[in-house]
């Protein structure tokens, strides 16, 4: 069971920081991450612009990072052929770039970083973190059941409810565990104090790595909150 998300409504954005100890790092505002996923409606340019500008008002600094890792694999878990999954990915990752960067430069708020996923993997903080993630995913029940779940809703989303197949699942878990040492530890990734990982929705891996006393969680200096329009529907949680 996961811990009572706690409100925080900062003009146009409504913040629901996971837990007491995530609320804390939040009240500091020394750093927000946004995360963006290609081909994923949700992050326009517009949006984009919103919540740097949001973020510029309550953080001392802002990054974006998008996945640029995998994003092939995904595709081709939907059923494309390789070639056109390979296409398709190069597609939406460029699309993804252009939206941040125009988002970003709307805001007018000089200072934000835009990171790909893939200028981190040479780096130590890195690759000690993904290995983490890879022997969680090994041994760590609890953590592997939520991240395939998290695999799994995304996929039968594209695949009309079916289940997905055992390839088909890994390759889901291949671009999630890409992209999960930012929810674990971006203080060492991107040399901030402390950092708030930011999402529209609560993911099922919040509870494992923000909410359990043991196993893979995130650093003491890294907090998730639910971040989204203070206008949207009730329901914070993924599908």
């Amino acid at each position: 069971m996961s811990e009572t998300l706690l409100s925080t409504t900062i003009d146009e954005f409504q913040a629901f920081p996971y837990s007491e100890r995530c609320r804390r790092v939040f009240a500091r505002g020394e750093h927000l991450l946004i995360g963006v996923s290609p081909g994923n409606s949700y992050f326009s340019a517009r949006r984009i612009t919103q919540l740097v500008h949001w973020g510029k008002e309550f953080f001392d600094t802002v990054d974006i990072v998008h996945a640029d890792l995998h994003v092939d694999a995904q595709f081709g878990a939907q059923g494309y052929p390789p070639d056109a999954a390979a296409r398709r990915a190069a597609k939406e990752i460029k699309a993804t770039r252009r939206r941040i960067e125009r988002g970003a430069a709307d805001a007018g708020r000089p200072g934000v970083r835009t990171h790909a996923l893939s200028e981190f993997t040479g780096t130590e903080a890195y690759r000690r973190l993904h290995t983490d993630v890879l022997t969680a995913l090994e041994g760590d029940r609890p953590f592997r059941e939520a991240a395939e779940r998290m695999a799994r809703d995304f996929l039968r989303a594209r695949l009309d409810g079916a289940a997905p197949a055992a390839d088909r699942l890994a390759a889901g878990l291949r671009y999630i565990a890409a992209e999960l040492p930012f929810f674990l530890d971006t203080p060492a990734l991107l040399g901030v104090p402390s950092s708030v990982a930011c999402y529209h929705v609560e993911l099922p891996l919040t509870p494992v790595l923000f909410g359990r006393p043991d196993g893979l969680r995130a650093a003491p200096d890294q907090a998730y909150a639910v971040v989204r329009p203070a206008d949207a529907a009730a329901d914070r949680r993924a599908a």
